[in-house]
């Protein structure tokens, strides 16, 4: 039964919409004069983004969140573990869902896979909500026969995707303020109160001390040219998201990243271990290794790892075995590929890589936690000796004043 968005007046003339289930736009409007409202637009839910997209020309992007993806996942697997159904599974989890626009994707991938469609080919519909991996593993599912299977470990998959990100978010919400008031604190002295301070040395025409001198400098800089300084943070921000887009840039970046002494370690570590964990789950899936390569390639953020990436696929299809082509690489760190060769040898290169998965993600706690205890103390004594900077530039003039005069 195909889902219909609509949009109603109620007795108060006030609008409402949502999604409801029809075989026809004209069971909605019954439905809705049940319900003691007038139906003012009722529309396919795929029809609608279509005729949008075909009217605006841009391709329509209503992504839901990692938090929401997971826990549709997980209600569907739950579910179809249970021996319910599809439909009646895709159709308890609209039910749950509060959002209008998921509820809607969800009815409408009921409506797909209702037709006749494959529940790949309904996610496929909508390629900004599912990716290529999570519909590659639905369709490994549906093909083996182990689809509550495969969405059970998708669901562990993005709940620790989404588990990461919140780990990480968190740690660096601390510093990111404290660098800020940081930041704040030091351009506010220098452009309010150092004037004020240094005027009544002014007045008195003695020789002022380099400390106090460089302080006049800085104080300057800040009052006369922080417009100029936030333009140009702001053109050069705009230029490298633009150059960004660019392959060939891209590339470049990111493959100098990697040779930063903190971050390109804490680059490598992230994609490794998104590599190997989603690499892991296509395989035990039962997606064919050259496939599953391609398709855990495509979720690195780092160009250049994906092009080291396409370029080991590209071996194991001419016959190479997995370690060698990713030691060809020279990216991939030593350890890694030591599992990796030895989950070859023994048949257990999916649990192998689950390791590598959790390894790298606890090391990358372990770098996150370091970095953190030592960027703190060193911002604060950084702005501890701004500030005493900027004291005993204005102290030194008072003690010279003081001499003269004694």
């Amino acid at each position: 039964m195909p889902a219909f968005q609509y949009t109603a007046l109620n007795e108060k003339g006030r609008q409402q919409r949502g999604v409801l289930e029809a075989d026809t736009p004209r069971q909605i409007r019954k439905q809705l004069r049940d319900l003691g409202l007038t139906a003012v637009s009722v529309e396919a839910v795929s029809s609608k983004e279509k005729s949008i997209q075909s009217n605006t020309g841009f391709k329509l992007k209503h992504k839901i969140s990692v938090a929401e993806l997971a826990l549709v996942t997980r209600q569907l697997a739950t579910l179809v573990q249970a021996g319910l159904p599809l439909d009646e599974a895709l159709s308890a989890v609209a039910e749950q869902c509060d959002k209008a626009r998921l509820k809607s994707v969800v009815l409408a991938i009921r409506g797909g896979v209702l037709e006749g469609k494959s529940l790949a080919d309904s996610f496929a519909d909508y390629p900004h909500i599912f990716d290529s991996l999570y519909r590659s593993m639905v369709a490994a599912g549906e093909t083996s026969g182990n689809l509550g299977e495969v969405l059970i470990r998708l669901a562990d998959y993005t709940e620790k995707r989404h588990a990461i990100r919140q780990k990480t978010q968190i740690a660096l919400l601390y510093p990111t303020i404290l660098s800020f008031v940081a930041i704040a604190v030091v351009a506010g002295l220098l452009a309010f109160v150092v004037p004020n301070v240094v005027a009544q040395f002014a007045t008195a025409g003695q020789t002022l001390p380099t400390a106090t001198l460089i302080l006049i400098a800085m104080s300057d800089l800040v009052r006369n040219f922080w417009l100029i300084a936030l333009l140009l943070i702001t053109a050069i921000t705009v230029i490298l998201k633009w150059a960004l887009k660019k392959d060939d840039f891209k590339y470049f970046f990111d493959k100098q990243l990697l040779t930063l002494p903190a971050i390109g370690k804490v680059i490598l570590g992230v994609n490794t271990a998104r590599f190997s964990r989603t690499l892991s789950i296509l395989t035990s899936s039962g997606v064919p290794l050259l496939d599953a390569l391609t398709i855990s390639g495509r979720v690195l953020n780092n160009d250049c790892l994906r092009a080291a990436v396409a370029d080991a696929a590209n071996h194991v299809k001419e016959g190479s075995s997995l370690n060698r082509a990713l030691a060809e690489t020279g990216y991939f760190p030593p350890m890694m590929l030591h599992m990796i060769a030895n989950g070859e040898k023994s048949g257990e290169l999916d649990n192998m890589l689950e390791r590598i998965a959790d390894n790298q993600d606890r090391e990358f706690e372990m770098l996150i936690a370091m970095a953190l205890g030592i960027f703190e103390p060193v911002l604060i004594l950084a702005m501890g000796g701004v500030v005493l900077f900027i004291v005993i530039a204005i102290l030194l003039p008072i003690f010279e004043l003081n001499t003269l005069v004694g």
